[in-house]
């Protein structure tokens, strides 16, 4: 895989078609909850920025996407990754390819991590 990408399209485009579907979809579900977002390709992944900082990062591999919203943004739905059997790390969570994305989850993260951003900046 190429180790240096200018935009997320270019990202993307190196995936099979079905990996290409998720991280699309992922793609467009983040910018409906958060208008206004600047696209950006952080530690050679997907990025976004809210107000200048940094709010989620996603990614591709073969088997899943990765979703890196910060250790608080983990720490703070532990209990549904659990309950979903998702396998998360202190920074990441794995959305499984085989199974749809779980949009309801992913929005309550980005506005939680919308909401820690907000409370920064006050």
């Amino acid at each position: 895989m190429q180790s240096t990408f200018t935009n997320i399209d270019e990202y993307i485009f190196l995936f099979s078609v079905e990996i290409q579907e998720k991280l699309q979809e992922l793609r467009k579900a983040i910018h409906l909850q958060v208008p206004d977002l600047e696209e950006y390709i952080g530690y050679q992944m997907p990025a976004f920025r809210y107000k200048a900082k940094p709010l989620i990062y996603f990614a591709g591999y073969k088997k899943h996407i990765g979703f890196y919203p910060g250790a608080e943004g983990i720490r703070n739905f532990e209990t549904d990754f659990k309950e979903r059997k998702y396998k998360f790390s202190k920074g990441a969570v794995q959305f499984p390819i085989h199974e749809d994305l779980p949009l309801d989850l992913i929005t309550k993260i980005l506005l939680f991590r919308v909401e820690e951003i907000e409370q920064k900046k006050s």
